[in-house]
């Protein structure tokens, strides 16, 4: 281990106990929590993105949650400069910062150190190709990357249309190619030494299974209510914002609008939670130096708890 300040992160897919456990590792820490989830981060939508409650909280002090307006867009680039405040923060404070989340964009620039050029937008050309995309599929836009860039095409899945787009309106605008900027944002060394911890399961019916109890927890505890709420504001304020693209939010719209079903949306919801937990086991993946847990291996929560720091003991070690 360095002699850089240390930071721990715990990631994994949605549903897989994330926030439990941060809080039980700050708790024997002495840390606090900082968020990596790109929809906590907004004000409202409390129950669609599994913001943590008070109780789950336990008094552990948590970061860059319920921070922005649902209209405010928010990028990789802005939640790197306001994680890093706050985790330089709290290593000021003599404590450890854990980085909590699902967003991988997210936890990776942040403990990788990724700069950012500045690269302007277009949000005529990004409405473009969106609606490119919705018009005749993914893969046409996909191609496009292919032909202008083909090295980013090979990081980006071609369902991913946020990062497709994002990577074309970057050749669009800058002239330069999305990879050789990806590749040159890594150039400083990280300012922090980490460890990450993952969390998954063995079998992946498990983490459906689990998936499927929490879009039930959501609705007991007034899910739908708070769609309709999100719907009604910003059908009567002349558009859908940023931060309605939530899974949980979007999915009943078709309820609200008369269109569908209840049960059906709610089907809907729990079939693109798993999609999107496939996503981001996709994305962390790819990185080696990640430590999993496979939570279902074990009985007991506190086991768990025990792997982590026992994880954490050997890395310090080494």
């Amino acid at each position: 281990m360095s002699d850089k300040p240390f930071v721990l992160a715990v990631a994994g897919p949605t549903a897989s106990g994330k926030t439990w456990l941060g809080v039980e590792l700050a708790k024997r820490f002495d840390g606090e929590v900082v968020s990596a989830d790109s929809m906590q981060i907004y004000k409202g939508m409390d129950i669609a993105s599994a913001k943590p409650t008070k109780e789950e909280m336990q008094g552990i002090p948590h970061h860059l949650i319920d921070l922005l307006d649902r209209s405010t867009v928010f990028s990789a680039a802005d939640y790197v400069k306001l994680a890093g405040e706050c985790i330089n923060d709290i290593l000021s404070r003599g404590k450890l910062p854990i980085v909590v989340g699902g967003t991988g964009l997210y936890i990776d620039s942040l403990l990788g150190n990724v700069t950012f050029s500045e690269v302007r937008t277009d949000p005529e050309y990004r409405r473009e190709l969106t609606e490119l995309a919705e018009r005749e599929g993914n893969e046409v836009l996909y191609d496009m990357l292919v032909k202008a860039d083909p090295a980013a095409a090979e990081s980006i899945h071609m369902n991913n249309v946020v990062r497709v787009v994002r990577a074309l309106e970057v050749i669009h605008t800058s002239g330069r190619l999305f990879s050789e900027l990806k590749a040159e944002s890594r150039r400083i060394p990280p300012q922090w030494d980490s460890l990450m911890l993952g969390l998954n399961t063995s079998d992946r019916s498990v983490l459906y299974e689990r998936i499927d109890r929490r879009v039930d927890d959501m609705v007991s505890r007034g899910l739908v209510d708070e769609a309709r709420e999100i719907w009604l504001r910003d059908s009567s304020e002349g558009g859908f914002r940023t931060a309605a693209n939530a899974i949980g939010i979007k999915e009943l719209y078709p309820y609200f609008e008369g269109v569908a079903g209840l049960e059906e949306c709610l089907d809907r919801i729990r079939q693109e939670s798993r999609r999107y937990a496939k996503r981001q086991l996709t994305w962390f993946r790819r990185n080696e130096y990640i430590h999993w847990i496979i939570f279902d291996n074990f009985s007991q929560k506190n086991e768990i708890l025990k792997n982590a720091i026992n994880a954490m003991e050997i890395y310090k070690n080494v």
